[in-house]
């Protein structure tokens, strides 16, 4: 704010002020018997000083007791003029440039008097000159005191001594402009029960760097508070926000009464567009507050807050607080924070990603709330337009890559999209090769987030489409099935038709069959098709005996899964999805309230959700019919078994020449998760045996996998030489 040479030389006038006072300070001192050549004083009394403290009046100091001639008391008061006088000609001059001095627009903003800006310029003068702690420890007769106290600034400011300096008491209250805005800080010096004339009084770090012309948030602000230019439009573009949220903003910067702003939703990044775009509007930077970071590391939200709407209101700034969700409570923010920014007469945001309440609090402040949730696939598709041609230099069709699918792949903020594109750009340039399409979808797929690896099991698929083997009909639901997640964005957005006909925009299906009948394969081949991560999540773990526990470990999967653009796969769903039945006892009600809570949680669910069971007929009507696509997985016939044989034995495993797969199939009734166990073992005996996989190597894991599975061993159909079968 204005030539930082005035700021420093009217800074310097007001302090010549405070010189005179401290001069005629020390000559009373002096003349009163404080002597600086006493190596002692101040560690002792003696008696005559104990005696001649009884004298003194009340609230007089030594030096006070000393009357000065009334040649040294026209001298001081002809000194003092002079300095108020220079200091006053300096600030009509520098307001004449209409660069006000930042000492008068401190004044101003924390409504002090010139009492009161006197107390702040005499505890300023330490953090300027050190030769002024030498002379505070020298007045209050304790070397080591280097600030003033509140007696010191009353002897110095609050003459005559009597009643009426201690009135003045009342100016060093917490709730005083000095303390109130936290211009000063006392402190005790470790004793608690020292009166409040004995506190020292130290300036506040920002506000001095905020007076010497170089501002940063300083003392308890600085590791969270960051002073923001307005919005930079490559970081920030306007993309990230729609029509209607800038058109809602300028309002709200153009308007009479400057409101609270209140940003939510889970798309942080269109969230700090906004603040951004308010900051290019106002033409005022952001002094923006970490709140989450002031919680998390146990500091007061309260003194933070204040100290922000201070240094905001002194450098022009606009207050912009985010991690607001750290101090709501039952979706209601404290009232004493709540007030604060009520208060403040300037335009201020506050950003958080849940939505709240505003209660308990009476207000004049209008607050302006804006939802900022994921960016549709319109908008995603231009995101990742904006931001390929942005970081690779050229449109995506120029440079032949696909931005559809991963937009409508993945449900990203543009931050993500952002740094999506950036990654792929990276990993391009560490491999010597350009950026493809494939390299933005794995990077898309790597930025979606998946955190669910605490809560489930991924899943790498290992299988496509030609390795399962099922009937037509199957084959071509589960065709359908991909082909309807990659065209949602299209037909529930573009068309049109989520408004109306669909609950919702994920996808919820259930497949059904026996154990061993393709089910996770199917899962792993949709997954390998889509490119997306594939959670497996065991509902044995899930469900809780606890009443309400189940409720709260599957909100914590699917919320988890909301960020993460993920597949979830519920294996063994009969377990909870089972028939609801009637409520003969509590366990039954709470059973059914957890079933209940799954339907609701599976239609706000915007992902992919495979439910995987044994037994259909356990499952509830209800339950299949908020399901989009239902997968029957038969029990493989011989001509299938054959397939799954020949299909899941590795072309690279050594094959004897008397293997025979039709025979196999044949003989044995058995699912394509049994035959891919028996291959496996197999394999393991002939590598034990030096030798490629023979039948009997295949037989014999036949006979553990029928044994394992609890099913009778006909020898007969085991028996088996060199020219074939025997039995």
């Amino acid at each position: 704010m204005g030539d930082p040479d005035l700021n420093l030389r009217h800074l310097q006038l007001e302090l010549s002020r405070i010189d005179v006072l401290l001069r005629r300070e020390l000559l009373r001192w002096q003349r009163a018997g404080q002597s600086p050549a006493d190596d002692f004083r101040g560690l002792y009394l003696s008696d005559e000083q104990a005696a001649s403290l009884m004298e003194r009046p009340l609230g007089a100091s030594w030096g006070q007791t000393v009357a000065l001639s009334p040649e040294e008391k026209r001298d001081f008061a002809a000194a003092f003029v002079k300095a108020t006088r220079e200091a006053e000609r300096m600030a009509r001059r520098m307001r004449q440039q209409n660069t006000p001095p930042r000492l008068d627009v401190l004044t101003a903003v924390c409504g002090l008097d010139r009492f009161e800006r006197d107390v702040f310029l005499l505890c300023l003068a330490p953090a300027l000159d050190l030769r002024y702690r030498w002379v505070y420890g020298y007045l209050q007769d304790d070397i080591t005191r280097r600030y003033p106290a509140v007696n010191l600034a009353l002897d110095l400011l609050g003459e005559p001594a009597g009643v009426e300096r201690l009135s003045l008491l009342a100016r060093f209250a917490d709730d005083a402009p000095l303390f109130r805005w936290r211009l000063l800080e006392k402190s005790a010096a470790g004793d608690e029960h020292a009166p409040l004339l004995a506190h020292a009084l130290h300036p506040d770090a920002g506000v001095v760097s905020w007076l010497l012309g170089d501002y940063r948030p300083g003392g308890r602000l600085a590791p969270y508070a960051r002073l923001l230019p307005p919005g930079d439009a490559d970081e920030f573009p306007p993309l990230l926000l729609t029509d209607d949220s800038r058109a809602d903003l300028e309002r709200a910067v153009a308007g009479p009464e400057p409101p609270l702003i209140v940003l939510h939703g889970p798309d942080e990044t269109a969230r700090q567009a906004a603040a951004h775009f308010v900051a290019d509007c106002a033409g005022q930077p952001l002094l923006r507050l970490d709140l989450g970071a002031v919680v998390a590391d146990g500091q007061k939200p309260r003194v933070a807050l204040e100290l922000t709407v201070r240094d905001a209101a002194l450098v022009g700034a606009l207050p912009y607080i985010t991690g607001w969700d750290a101090v709501l409570t039952g979706g209601v923010p404290r009232d004493d924070l709540l007030t604060i920014l009520c208060d403040q007469t300037r335009l201020a945001i506050v950003s958080g990603r849940q939505d709240w309440r505003a209660q308990g609090v009476a207000r004049d402040k209008v607050l302006l709330w804006m939802e900022f949730p994921k960016p549709g696939y319109a908008r995603r598709r231009r995101l990742w337009a904006h931001f390929v041609e942005r970081y690779l230099g050229r449109p995506p069709a120029d440079l032949a890559l696909d931005v559809d699918a991963p937009a409508g792949q993945f449900v990203l903020t543009g931050g993500q999209i952002r740094d999506a594109v950036a990654t792929a750009r990276d990993d391009a340039l560490r491999r010597g090769g350009r950026t493809d399409s494939a390299a933005l979808f794995a990077a898309a797929r790597l930025h979606s987030s998946p955190n669910l690896a605490h809560l489930a099991r991924q899943i790498i698929p290992r299988y496509t489409w030609e390795d399962i083997i099922l009937p037509p009909d199957q084959m071509k639901l589960l065709r359908e099935i991909v082909a309807t997640v990659r065209h949602r964005p299209q037909v529930l957005e573009e068309w049109g038709v989520g408004r109306k006909l669909a609950a919702g925009a994920g996808t919820a299906m259930l497949f059904a069959g026996e154990p061993g009948t393709g089910k996770t394969m199917a899962a792993e081949v949709i997954a390998a098709d889509l490119a997306l991560d594939l959670y497996r999540i065991d509902l044995s773990t899930v469900v809780s005996k606890y009443i309400g526990e189940t409720e709260k470990n599957l909100e914590r999967i699917f919320s988890e899964a909301q960020n993460s653009n993920a597949i979830l796969f519920f294996d063994e769903a009969d377990a909870l999805f089972g028939k609801r039945s009637e409520v003969r006892d509590a366990h039954d009600r709470y059973a059914n309230i957890e079933v209940g809570y799954l339907l609701q949680r599976m239609e706000a669910y915007d992902g992919i959700t495979i439910l995987a069971t044994n037994l259909r007929a356990n499952l509830d009507e209800a339950f299949t019919r908020r399901l989009q696509f239902i997968v029957e997985f038969p029990f493989p016939e011989e001509e299938y078994r054959r397939r799954i044989w020949e299909t899941l034995f590795p072309p690279d495993v050594p094959r004897a020449p008397d293997v025979d797969l039709p025979f196999l199939a044949r003989r044995f009734r058995l699912a394509g998760g049994s035959i891919r166990n028996i291959i496996v073992n197999a394999a393991f005996l002939a590598a034990a045996d030096g030798g490629p996989v023979t039948m009997a190597h295949l037989l014999h894991s036949t006979r553990r996998e029928l044994q394992k599975m609890g099913r009778l061993v006909n020898e007969r159909d085991l028996a088996w030489d060199d020219d074939g079968p025997k039995g």
